[in-house]
């Protein structure tokens, strides 16, 4: 038990903390059950989780659309809801639960209208 408490202390003093939060929140896709953005294909019907890093309303010429930044740990995903300007919860920082089918957009992987369940703002 004190070489595993040690090796934990030792890592958490020498790696960056962007790279262990990373590390965290692959963690959650695993204990969640979730696909890991890196995975992720066209065309695959997939659940992703993990942060929302940016939330931006793009008025587009007739139809709003509400995208957001979705990371997991190994990657990004952009959540598209089309005819949206905003959805209550849906804000940087929060963690969620999104599904549906990946589509390939200027070479980013994109579910447009998932799914999603909001987890409790302090996960």
């Amino acid at each position: 038990m004190g070489d595993g408490w040690l090796s934990r202390c030792m890592k958490r003093l020498v790696t960056d903390d962007a790279d262990l939060d990373a590390e965290q929140l692959q963690d959650k896709v695993v204990d969640a059950g979730a696909d890991a953005v890196r995975h992720c294909s066209r065309g695959a019907v997939v659940t992703v989780t993990g942060r929302l890093t940016s939330v931006v309303f793009q008025p587009k010429d007739s139809t709003p659309t509400l995208e957001a930044e979705l990371f997991d740990g190994s990657g990004t995903v952009t959540l598209v809801w089309l005819g949206r300007r905003r959805i209550p919860g849906i804000e940087p920082g929060r963690v969620i639960v999104a599904a549906g089918r990946v589509a390939i957009c200027a070479d980013r992987r994109v579910l447009f209208n998932p799914r999603y369940e909001l987890k409790a703002a302090a996960s």
